[in-house]
């Protein structure tokens, strides 16, 4: 089956796009799926907005992005990224207008990061009478301990299909907060909040190289499948334009947001915080060709999905 130029150029174009966020979220979905479908194992191919595209107007695609680590500087402080997995749904329309869908969980899922220095980093000194006091009892590697998760908040916005076949112009806006966890600023301690969020708008530096294969269904490798997966490995994305929103609920209602916002610098204006997402690994997964089954292509990916099911 022959793919028309504009699944081709959707389809390279959302993948590098979600290279560039690649960077910040965990693969840890307890799906597993077998052959060329094993990477989208969250892709929300479920959700009415997939269901619905009919494959002649609107073409439903699956990306993943994951990236092994990578970091993120908010004020005074570099905080770890680790290991992540992106997953959303995308449903491209005419005109070069998309709707991103997230999947259940939220798009992004990342593994905890320690923070350099823990709470002595993050607090630490201080003439505070009282910070000076928690200061001192800070020899405890437990006690001083702190671990940061970047967490998906909302579901993404502003995704430009063609921005990711280019550098330098920003390809989606990813709204997440960071998670700060530690026995004294206990477990409700963020950076961001779902009504106030770190909005990351990356932007790719370098082009990431490309192949591309079809397979069955079922996720079986196919030359003449009726499912194409393009990947894009080796990216390098970067964002300095995010404002970061001072920190929420740290220590006993909230007693240690102003002695974590003093010594990290938060809130941090735009242009003073950045995010450097290195050697994103990204997959898209789409119909060949869509037209094919409208108007049921939407339906006929998510049987597809289903079936790989391991």
């Amino acid at each position: 089956m022959r793919t028309s130029n504009r699944v081709r150029v959707g389809l390279l174009a959302s993948f590098t796009a979600l290279a560039a966020v690649a960077s910040i979220g965990s693969a840890t979905a307890a799906t597993q799926l077998n052959g060329d479908w094993a990477p989208f194992s969250r892709c929300p191919v479920d959700d009415p907005a997939m269901l619905a595209a009919d494959g002649a107007t609107d073409i439903a695609i699956c990306v993943t992005s994951h990236s092994a680590s990578g970091s993120i500087k908010l004020g005074n402080t570099v905080v770890p990224v680790g290991a992540s997995d992106l997953q959303i749904g995308v449903v491209n329309h005419p005109g070069a207008v998309s709707t991103v869908v997230s999947p259940k969980g939220g798009a992004l899922v990342a593994d905890s990061a320690k923070v350099p220095g823990g709470l002595l980093g993050l607090m630490c000194p201080s003439d505070v009478p009282v910070i000076t006091g928690i200061c001192n009892t800070l020899t405890d590697v437990k006690l001083n301990r702190v671990t940061a998760t970047i967490e998906s908040v909302n579901t993404p916005t502003g995704f430009q299909l063609l921005a990711g076949a280019t550098t330098g112009k920003p390809i989606i806006t990813l709204p997440v907060r960071i998670h700060l966890e530690n026995p004294l600023l206990g477990d409700k301690c963020y950076i961001g909040s779902s009504s106030d969020p770190i909005l990351l708008k990356p932007q790719n530096l370098t082009q990431p190289a490309v192949t591309s294969e079809n397979f069955a269904g079922d996720g079986t490798p196919d030359p003449n499948g009726p499912m194409s997966r393009l990947s894009l490995q080796g990216a390098t994305q970067t964002d300095t334009t995010y404002a970061v929103p001072g920190t929420n609920g740290c220590g006993l209602l909230g007693s240690l947001n102003w002695a974590v916002n003093l010594k990290t610098g938060l809130p941090s204006a735009a242009g003073k915080n950045s995010v450097t997402l290195d050697n994103a690994q990204t997959d898209v997964a789409a119909m060949s060709a869509p037209g094919d089954i409208a108007p049921n292509a939407g339906k006929v990916m998510s049987q597809y999905w289903h079936s790989a099911v391991r």
